[in-house]
């Protein structure tokens, strides 16, 4: 609401003579509103102030209700009914709240929300009340008790806020920017430039965001971008108030005249669908609000600050009969508001009355609200003051029940006695690994218990928490720890133990003997390693995920089709995924979800996992779906290929995508049938506590066909009613995707019942075949699952904590129809096309994703995969199928029954993938390659600065494109985006929690061979938009401004692009050459294949000694003095070619390794003596001096 050429009298209402801040009633209080009220001594109102009278309500016509002062004397500056409550809000010009609940007006809460500043808007949420001033941010539960208090800039002037969704919030005002605020987190996520400033009122449909400015425009917003997609200039003066309904847009404000604004009568109507003005509609009031009311047609309410009101039609003739005047107690009305079921009005006025005009006697303010939460009534009418100035003073005064119970204060002599606190005793672990220096013993930290800190312990016999220890078993066969006795070692939450040299001596063999790759968990959001694994090891999902290609910079298909490659390339090795998760924190519907954990809910385990991981799941499905129907030919990457699917649908669709008939019955007859489709299902669990056994296919049968009773709209009816609303399935995705939905004890009590009955029928079933132990090792996992293995029937233990089948059949039946039953290998089964054209499809489960329940790490989430036969025969050239665990980087084979046991204390399943069977021959498993060697060709560069100045290489032309076995120099610089955490053990070393995150700043590829050897061919530096912490200038050259597209100077890329440059590269089998490789690919998240890296660090060591910088060897080899202030990576890249052709050199292209042994020797030797430093340079030399470097610096 525009304030501008309002009543100048109302300046009048100074701060100083609000009622919440001096006690004094107002100066311009109407003397009629002093009958028949009761005042205490200082002259304050005590109650809500009745006005007048209720009045007859006739049916359908809206007439005054009730009227009640808020806050005697103080304008009302804001009203707004609760969206889930029957309560009406009013806020004051002294900052004052106060809540009506009902028709009556009932005074529910009253309670200060700012101490100077007026309330400019009220929202109401499901858990409290948003309350915006001048420069604040309020939320507050209806009592009044404080959620969270947002300070914003004390320069800012807010007037408007809108609610975007359940989460989100836009704040806007006078300056020229719109704030995006989430609610989750309360912190300022986006800020939106406005070009024309004072946004005071916002609006939003599904089609737009609507912006009203002082200026008298209304902008029109795309709800993505917030760009302005048209503008409206409705007038000249200013804008007063504007709605929007359908394809209508109406608008009141001001007029710019010769004496200055007047109101204008003329209304501005704009058609939505054209984007134009229609005819203005003139009215017989001054507009000051208006609002849409669309009851039985689109009205249009028209009200004057004077209490006038009219009714129209937005498109029709204003008719002088259709006004009625509210009777304020004040000159002026200040506010208006309609209740969202538009049987209710409410008007402020500008001495702190409050009038509410409904169209029935008893309206209600929501379709369906909520029951309010009332306070407990007092139980003592009236108690005796007490002077406790008085010494004197008896305390019997004090009304106290009469009981013949002992009190609580009587406590007992042995509880009131002083004793002293027992030391609790030295952790075994620190007297096991103590080392004495005489009298003083020095032990690692062990970790079991915060630092400085000592749990507090009443009684002796709560001895399970003081043996709690977050150690991890020693070698020498040291027992369990108590509270992990339940979960399995490999089950827990792995981690890296950092030393000196980073990872490079971490055993990642001791947790996975497999050749497959595992991922490492230390990259925040890595909660979802798992789920990439089980998308990785569906074959059509991996291949189609590798064969996309597009132009968008942050998309997760490119993404994870790059990982998925490095996985494909390694031998057992983990991955990182790195750039994966960098485009993942990029997407905004990942942030609105709450898929992005900060580093201490991820690091505590705040957040419940297993919810985490299946809105993760929904997703990344979603996501990759959308990412495939994009098929708009790349412009920035030319070498993208074509794709699998077909415009308007995706192979991820073909693969998940379960289309549905949902019907609606109305209990009049009528019914509404609607077709959609779903990417996966949520369990929907039978309310049975008698211990019925079920099985799984049945919940899974009602969980896909769900029926439900729920209100719906009936076009029949034309009102609200109870329909019976079902799901038909018309067609079945080839993979069935199941989100478990185990949040709560009751979901748990269910499985474990279920549980414990199918295994008390497998019992009965095999009768005393049963055996109590296996019959042989698990690690003999090779015969895990054959047929020719020598377990005939299961253990005990095999039988326990399983409900899940490991196949279920589905049958679509003539009448749409779905049978569901659980299949075992021994049922009868025809041919499977034959039976797949009756529409019988049997799926096998494939994967389990669970949620680890580990009080001291907060729990994990683990996969059980189910690995084919193609992926063991490109890793381990054997052609079979076996079970896997995957947690983190652990993997291990497990029996193919662990994959459906669930221990709910510990083990809580959350998401199931079952698979069609012979799904692979469904789809073409064909890999191409998307990237062409078209991606090396010269770029555009971001930076806007840029200048041919500044060109440091020269891209590669069509003759010198690379061929298999060619060298190029390598070399990359990083910076730094979080600082390394580490803590300082009492022994004197240092010790790394969590390792600094680099991220890639400049990559340097130079020509290893020809006419132009030596000169580069790409010098990309990276636009980052994550904040860098360290920029490392002295070892990398990188500035501040370089990596910034408005300021840079330099030849600016994007990850992506760059990335793609290498991929080419590595894929066509070039050889890389350069001084520490290793560490460069692992920050960029590439996998080279060790025979196509060679690393100087490496050619120029001996083992068991230190490695030597490439400073050192340039000057002891190639006698250049380099890297004297900063490095440079072209400098680098080109010293590492000449170091190699110094080594072939000297080695005789490998063919005589003693001499080179004795020029090594040489080389520590003089290392020694120099202390491995480089002599101060008289006159530098450097590589950049050199003859062959002038042509790039010609360009």
């Amino acid at each position: 609401m525009n304030f501008e050429g309002l009543d100048p009298g109302l300046a009048e209402y100074a701060p100083s003579m609000h009622s919440a801040l001096d006690p004094v009633l107002d100066a311009h209080l109407n003397p009629s509103l002093l009958q028949n009220v009761e005042l205490d001594p200082e002259g304050v109102a005590l109650e809500a102030l009745p006005v007048q009278e209720s009045v007859h309500i006739m049916e359908g016509v809206y007439s005054e209700l009730h009227s009640v002062v808020a806050e005697v004397g103080v304008p009302v500056s804001v009203s707004h009914f609760d969206l889930h409550e029957e309560m009406l809000w009013v806020g004051s010009h002294g900052g004052h709240a106060t809540s009506f609940f009902g028709p009556a007006l009932e005074r529910y809460s009253s309670f200060q929300v700012n101490g100077s500043d007026d309330i400019r808007q009220i929202q109401s949420l499901e858990n409290g009340i948003l309350f915006l001033t001048k420069n604040n941010l309020k939320y507050m539960a209806r009592g009044g008790l404080i959620i969270f208090d947002y300070l914003l800039d004390e320069n800012e002037d807010m007037h408007s806020l809108l609610l975007t969704d359940s989460s989100t919030l836009l704040i806007g005002g006078l300056q020229n920017h719109i704030l995006e605020i989430d609610l989750n987190t309360v912190q300022e996520t986006q800020k939106y430039a406005v070009e024309t400033p004072g946004v005071t009122i916002m609006r939003q449909t599904n089609r737009f965001f609507f912006c009203g400015h002082t200026s008298g425009k209304v902008s029109l917003r795309d709800l993505r971008t917030f760009k302005v997609e048209h503008e409206f200039d409705a007038f000249s003066g200013s804008l007063s108030d504007f709605d929007v309904h359908g394809n209508l847009l109406a608008a009141c404000g001001f007029s710019s005249r010769l004496t200055g604004l007047a109101c204008d009568r003329f209304l501005k109507v704009y058609d939505l669908r054209m984007m134009r003005a229609i005819t203005p509609l003139q009215v017989h009031v001054d507009p000051a609000f208006l609002r849409f009311i669309p009851t039985y047609t689109s009205r249009l309410a028209i009200i004057s600050q004077s209490g006038q009101c009219q009714f129209c039609e937005p498109t029709g003739l204003a008719n002088p009969a259709d006004i009625f005047h509210v009777n304020p107690v004040g000159p002026l009305l200040m506010t208006f508001d309609v209740s969202a079921s538009k049987q209710a009005l409410a008007f402020g006025d500008s001495e702190g009355c409050v009038h509410l005009w409904t169209d029935s006697p008893e309206p209600s303010f929501n379709p369906y609200s909520r029951e309010t939460e009332f306070a407990l009534p007092c139980l003592v009418d009236s108690l005796p003051p007490l002077d406790w100035s008085q010494d004197l003073l008896p305390l019997s005064l004090i009304p106290v029940p009469l009981t013949t119970d002992t009190l609580l204060s009587d406590w007992p002599a042995a509880n009131s006695a002083p004793a002293p606190r027992r030391a609790p005793p030295v952790d075994a672990e620190i007297l096991r690994t103590m080392k004495k220096v005489g009298f003083i013993g020095y032990a690692p930290n062990p970790r079991t218990r915060l630092r400085n800190q000592i749990p507090y312990r009443l009684k002796e016999s709560d001895s399970e928490f003081d043996s709690f220890s977050q150690v991890t078993e020693s070698p020498i066969g040291r027992e369990e720890e108590p509270h992990l006795h339940m979960v399995s070692k490999k089950y827990r939450k792995v981690t890296i133990k950092y030393s000196k040299l980073g990872l490079e001596d971490f055993d990642f063999k001791h947790y996975n003997k497999t050749l497959f790759a595992g991922l490492e968990p230390h990259i925040p959001n890595a909660y979802c390693n798992c789920m990439i694994q089980v998308l990785y090891f569906l074959e059509p999902v991996r291949c189609l995920i590798q064969n996309h290609l597009c132009q968008k910079e942050f998309c997760l298909a490119c993404e994870l089709g790059f990982l998925f490659h490095m996985l494909d390339l390694s031998r057992g090795d983990p991955c990182q995924g790195n750039n994966f998760l960098r485009a993942f924190r990029t997407i905004p519907e990942a942030s609105a979800l709450g898929l992005i954990l900060a580093d201490s809910d991820e690091a505590s385990g705040k957040g419940n996992l297993a919810r985490l991981i299946q809105r993760w799941n929904r997703f990344i499905l979603t996501q990759l779906h959308q990412d495939m129907q994009e098929l708009e030919v790349p412009q920035a990457y030319r070498g993208a290929g074509g794709s699998f699917c077909s415009s308007g649908d995706s192979v991820i669709g073909h693969l998940f995508s379960c289309e549905m008939e949902n019907c609606s019955l109305c209990r009049c007859g009528s019914e509404t049938v609607r077709a959609s489709s779903t990417l996966l299902f949520t369990l929907s669990y039978p309310d049975d506590k008698t211990g019925k056994n079920y099985d799984f296919a049945q919940v899974l049968k009602r969980s896909i066909c769900l029926e439900q009773n729920t209100q719906a709209w009936c076009d029949n009816c034309e009102k609200y009613q109870p329909t019976i609303q079902t799901r038909n399935i018309r067609h079945l995705p080839d993979i069935l995707v199941i989100n478990c939905e185990v949040n709560s004890s009751k979901e748990a009590d269910f499985w474990r019942m279920q549980a414990e009955v199918a295994f008390k029928m497998a019992v009965k079933k095999h009768g005393g075949e049963i055996s109590k132990n296996k019959e042989f090792a698990l690690a003999d996992w090779k015969e895990l699952g054959s047929p020719e293995g020598v377990l005939v029937c299961p253990s005990i233990e095999e039988l326990k904590n399983i409900w899940l089948p490991f196949s279920i059949r589905m049958k679509m039946t003539k009448n749409k129809g779905l049978d569901v039953c659980n299949w075992t290998d021994g049922d009868e089964w025809g041919p499977a096309r034959a039976e797949e054209e009756h529409g019988v499809y049997v799926y096998d489960l494939m994967a389990t994703v669970v949620h680890i329940l580990d009080s001291r790490t907060g729990g994990s989430l683990v996969a059980h995969i189910k690995v084919g036969e193609t992926y063991h025969q490109r890793k381990e050239g054997v052609t079979h199928q076996q079970w896997y665990l995957f947690n983190d980087f652990l993997i291990e084979p497990i029996d193919k029954h662990e994959a459906v046991q669930f221990d709910m204390n510990w083990k809580v399943p959350a998401i199931l993938y079952y698979v069609k069977r012979n799904l692979n021959s469904r789809y073409n498993l064909n890999i191409k390659n998307p990237i062409e060697a078209s991606v090396l060709l010269a770029e555009a560069s971001l930076a806007r600065k840029q200048r041919k100045t500044h060109t440091t290489f020269i891209p590669l032309m069509l003759n010198e494109m690379p061929q298999v076995g060619d060298l190029v120099g390598l070399d990359a610089e990083f910076v730094t985006l979080n600082e390394e955490e580490a803590e300082l053990r009492s022994d004197g070393t240092k010790s790394t929690i969590k390792p600094s995150q680099m991220s890639v700043a400049r990559i340097t590829c130079v020509r290893g061979q020809g006419p132009n050897e030596g000169i580069p061919f790409i010098d990309d530096y990276i636009s980052t938009q994550e904040q860098v912490v360290d920029y490392l200038t002295q070892y990398s050259g990188i500035k501040p401004g370089d990596l910034d597209a408005k300021i840079s100077s330099k030849h600016l890329t994007t990850l992506k692009s760059t990335y793609l440059k290498l991929r080419f590269l590595i894929d066509i089998g070039v050889k890389f050459v350069g001084h520490g490789l290793q560490k460069d690919f692992r920050v960029i998240n590439l996998m080279v294949p060790k025979d196509q890296v060679l690393d100087t660090v490496y050619l120029f060591h001996m083992p068991r000694k230190r490695m030597i910088s490439l400073r050192f060897l340039a000057w002891y080899f190639l006698d250049l003095k380099i890297q004297g202030e900063t490095h440079d990576s072209i400098e680098d890249a080109r010293t590492a070619l000449q170091l190699y052709r110094k080594y072939l050199e000297l080695s005789k292209n490998g063919t005589e390794p003693e001499s080179f042994h004795k020029v090594l020797k040489g080389l520590y030797e003089k290392g020694r003596k120099m202390d491995w430093k480089v002599p101060e340079p008289e006159g530098q030399t450097s590589p950049k001096n050199a003859a062959v470097f002038s042509s790039v610096l010609a360009l």
